[in-house]
């Protein structure tokens, strides 16, 4: 009886280490976030993520631009085909307004041929301005816009405590799991260690 005894307060040891071990990893991630210098050993202490910063930053940066967000995914519906026809619409209609009150004189008849071919020219012009716009933006952008090195500035602005926060909200149930995983782990380990020790 003594022997389980022994043998179960190992393992409780064994899981109390292996779940403080976890947790202290998962907080030395983050912390220090001010390296801690020990000039006798000439070490410098710092948390992971302090540390790589920027490398993660850029990491994040890449995989957004490569993986999630394309310049071209953003922009491709900047002009859909329903603002072409909305535009064309109202400039026909600015245009037979304009026709209608400049040229009260003409015969109905002849307006209407009129319209019908401005009409036309319309439907054309316009749609061809807004491609050759569409096209011109989209250049532009890719000149301008750097998706990678926005979401890059966005991660390195911000303070290492909000950081770590934000990492937390996001993968606090997976680090509980890991937390947990070393309590059972350090547990068995114990338990392992305890029959070695009475049996052998």
């Amino acid at each position: 009886m003594n022997n389980i005894y022994i043998i179960l307060i190992m393992g409780i040891i064994g899981g109390i280490i292996g779940y403080i071990t976890n947790k202290l990893a998962i907080k030395l991630m983050f912390r220090p976030i001010n390296p801690i210098k020990i000039p006798i050993l000439n070490l410098e202490i710092i948390g992971l993520i302090p540390k790589r910063k920027k490398e993660i930053a850029v990491k994040i940066g890449e995989i957004i631009q490569d993986e999630f967000v394309s310049l071209d995914d953003i922009l491709k519906d900047l002009v859909t085909e329903e603002d072409k026809e909305k535009a064309v619409e109202y400039i026909k209609e600015k245009v037979r307004t304009i026709i209608d009150e400049k040229a009260a004189l003409i015969p109905s008849y002849i307006k209407s041929i009129i319209k019908g071919y401005i009409d036309e020219i319309i439907e054309k012009e316009v749609n061809d301005s807004i491609n050759e716009l569409g096209e011109d933006i989209v250049q532009k952008a890719h000149q301008r816009v750097n998706i990678q090195e926005i979401v890059e500035n966005k991660v390195n602005d911000l303070d290492l405590i909000e950081l770590e926060n934000i990492i937390l909200s996001v993968a606090d149930n997976e680090l509980k799991h890991i937390e947990f995983l070393g309590l059972i782990l350090g547990f068995l380990i114990g338990i392992v260690q305890g029959i070695i020790t009475i049996f052998i």
